[in-house]
């Protein structure tokens, strides 16, 4: 969702007409429009106003999803080579900074045991080649992680 079609739907949550939004801003309906169709942008001040007139916080307001099919066209075309000779962990470090520290801390080498021999048991079991096994692990993991995070267990 783009950033106009959030604008939209925050004044449509907040049961307001494009009129009423112009009217409390000082501004055209037309110009309210245009933010909503991504014609033009508003201000900083404008954003503001918007966010106070939406009940929400500036961050809120300006939040929106990146499409998710641009975000598969990029995935798409990154080959493997380019792929490999990306460290994911450096770049995952930024946002969670424990990746960047976790090998100081840990004794890795029990855990690594233990994945390689559910690796193992998935390429047996289901022929599956090391990286799928590797996917599909990850794939488990993740879903146990969303059913901690729903269940509040570990937060």
């Amino acid at each position: 969702m783009g950033l106009g079609n959030h604008l939209f739907h925050a004044r449509k949550k907040k049961g307001l007409s494009q009129e009423e939004v112009a009217e409390k801003l000082g501004i055209s309906r037309q110009t309210v429009s245009k933010w909503e169709t991504d014609e033009t942008l508003p201000d900083i001040c404008q954003s503001k106003r918007l966010a106070v007139l939406y009940g929400l916080s500036l961050d809120e307001l300006v939040e929106f999803d990146i499409d998710i099919k641009e975000i598969q066209e990029v995935i798409d075309r990154t080959s493997e080579e380019v792929s490999d000779k990306i460290d994911w962990t450096k770049a995952w470090s930024r946002k969670y900074p424990v990746l960047s520290r976790y090998q100081e801390e840990v004794d890795t080498a029990c855990y690594e045991a233990e994945l390689d021999k559910l690796l193992r048991e998935l390429e047996k079991k289901y022929g599956y080649s090391e990286l799928n096994s590797m996917l599909v692990l990850k794939d488990i993991l993740a879903s146990v992680w969303k059913g901690r995070k729903k269940s509040g267990i570990g937060l």
